[in-house]
């Protein structure tokens, strides 16, 4: 064989090894079970949601998903686990838009969110409501943007504690539709409702799931929701903006995340995994029970919504100067 044939020999196999080398150096391989970090505890929205998963991303991984669940410090410690993890994706986190509240809340945190994940995809939204007693005379979230206006202060509202989505988005549409309403913290959403029924406040802000059953109950009613849009689970009831305050969005979003450093091709994968696990009808069922709903988003596009979402809870906290408990 002549030097030039060999040469035109190699030139044409070149592609095809560097195709071959390149798909085996991308091909994440992996050969331990999955840990699924919950920075909640076990039997709340966020737990539900990531057992719901946890069959299908297995499934669709080859390995077992376990759920660790690492609560508390505004789910700063199960965060802090997977920032420190190893970044071959064998250990992810799934939380809220709590991630991105608690760096306004916490400068001391002993991460540091921007630098510290590589984000995978939003799966989700879910709405919170402003939820009042069936006897309340407000009747529309423009009846308590109208009442606020009209007595600074009189009215008050409950959440389930400083710092928490229920009290930010109340505090988002306070700012954006230039209103004051007095806040009451509690521990927790079930003393709110117990003091909501009982009088003692006018409103509360809480999560779908939390208060679908006194809803449903007829004890309490809704007045809007926070999201962008209406949710699937309550057609009849508006959003905020819908109520004329133009701009306002304040849903709760389940984001899954690797820690800093996992190569894009694994992440890559990860985000090809959650979206066919979301596929399955049984994890279709438990997220319209939560009230989610499934936006799947690409790596790029939830860096961009987090990021947003920092500076947007960045500007509310530092307006109405909330402090963490």
């Amino acid at each position: 064989m002549d030097k030039r044939h060999a040469l035109r020999l190699l030139s044409l196999a070149l592609p095809a090894l560097c195709t071959v080398g390149g798909a085996a150096a991308q091909a994440p391989v992996f050969t331990k079970p999955i840990r699924l970090v919950v920075p909640f505890p076990a039997g709340g929205g966020v737990d539900v949601i990531a057992r719901a998963l946890a069959d299908g991303l297995a499934r669709e991984l080859g390995q077992p998903v376990v759920i660790d669940n690492k609560a508390g410090a505004g789910t700063s410690i199960g965060n802090d686990a997977v920032a420190k993890a190893a970044p071959d994706g064998l250990t992810i986190l799934l939380n809220t838009n709590a991630i991105a509240i608690l760096p306004s809340l916490n400068p001391k945190l002993p991460y540091a969110t921007e630098t510290a994940f590589a984000p995978i995809t939003l799966v989700g939204r879910a709405p919170i409501v402003a939820v009042v007693r069936s006897d309340s005379p407000l009747r529309t979230g423009a009846d308590l943007v109208s009442r606020a206006r009209a007595k600074p202060g009189a009215l008050t509202y409950g959440s389930a504690g400083n710092g928490t989505s229920t009290h930010l988005s109340a505090e988002l549409l306070k700012v954006t539709a230039k209103v004051f309403i007095t806040h009451v913290p509690y521990r927790g959403a079930a003393p709110m409702f117990t003091d909501l029924l009982g009088g003692q406040i006018d409103v509360g802000f809480a999560t779908l799931p939390s208060v679908a059953a006194l809803m449903s109950g007829g004890k309490l009613r809704a007045l809007a929701a926070t999201s962008a849009r209406r949710s699937p689970l309550l057609p009849d009831v508006s959003t905020f903006e819908e109520a004329g305050v133009k701009g306002y969005q304040a849903d709760v979003w389940y984001g899954a995340f690797a820690p800093a450093g996992t190569p894009p091709a694994v992440v890559r994968q990860w985000h090809a995994a959650f979206k066919r696990a979301a596929e399955s009808d049984d994890f279709r069922k438990r997220a319209t029970a939560e009230g989610l709903t499934l936006t799947l988003d690409s790596p790029e596009e939830t860096t961009r919504i987090v990021r947003a979402e920092e500076a947007k809870w960045r500007q509310v906290v530092k307006e109405q100067g909330i402090k963490p408990e």
